[in-house]
């Protein structure tokens, strides 16, 4: 399969960029923050609001976007990836900007505690209570409390299957799907071969 050009361009600008795994964990979230995807095109949205809620460990942070239009719009929940360990509401402000534009959607992007400071749960508790308060705050927000989904890419991916997990568990809210984005719900095991199909490239 050929490589998007994006992609191909992407890889090409990382290749010279010291390997994550080879930094502490500061230098790393600073090498991710300072290489915020700025090639990503964005589509515009009607606002964005950051704030804070309560949460289990503090103040828990969230970004919400609202699409242009009359509403009430569906509501989208969103977790971002990157380990568990990286990422934030800026490194994925882009991505958000594109669903809640795309879908015509109200998106909730959620600053979940990370690790290794933070150990699981905590990330995952934070997911579920901001999703708990989205729903339990969706009049507000111009959106519909029965059109919930949650969704995130591949760390923030398996906070959907996790947070889907304790919401079955919990008792609600009720979800209307989940989004997730090359999720990571799988022990790695090399013996995939999609590992080896896609090795290069």
């Amino acid at each position: 399969m050929p490589l998007d050009p994006q992609v191909k361009a992407l890889l090409d600008q990382m290749a010279s960029l010291p390997r994550l795994e080879e930094l502490s964990v500061a230098d790393a979230r600073a090498k991710v923050e300072s290489r915020i995807a700025g090639d990503l095109p964005t589509l515009p949205v009607a606002s964005v609001l950051n704030r804070s809620i309560p949460g289990p460990g503090g103040d828990l942070r969230l970004r919400i976007y609202t699409p242009s239009g009359k509403g009430p719009f569906p509501l989208m929940v969103f977790f971002h990836g990157s380990g568990f360990v990286l990422c934030s509401l800026d490194t994925h402000d882009g991505v958000c900007r594109n669903l809640c534009n795309a879908a015509g959607c109200v998106v909730v992007s959620v600053d979940y505690r990370l690790a290794p400071e933070h150990k699981f749960p905590a990330g995952a508790v934070d997911c579920y209570e901001a999703t708990k308060w989205a729903d339990a705050h969706a009049r507000e927000l111009n959106a519909d409390p029965g059109r919930l989904v949650i969704a995130g890419d591949s760390a923030g991916g398996n906070m959907v299957a996790v947070t889907a997990m304790m919401i079955r568990d919990k008792g609600g809210p009720a979800l209307r799907g989940q989004l997730m984005i090359y999720p990571v719900t799988d022990y790695f095991d090399s013996g995939h071969p999609s590992f080896t199909e896609n090795a290069e490239g």
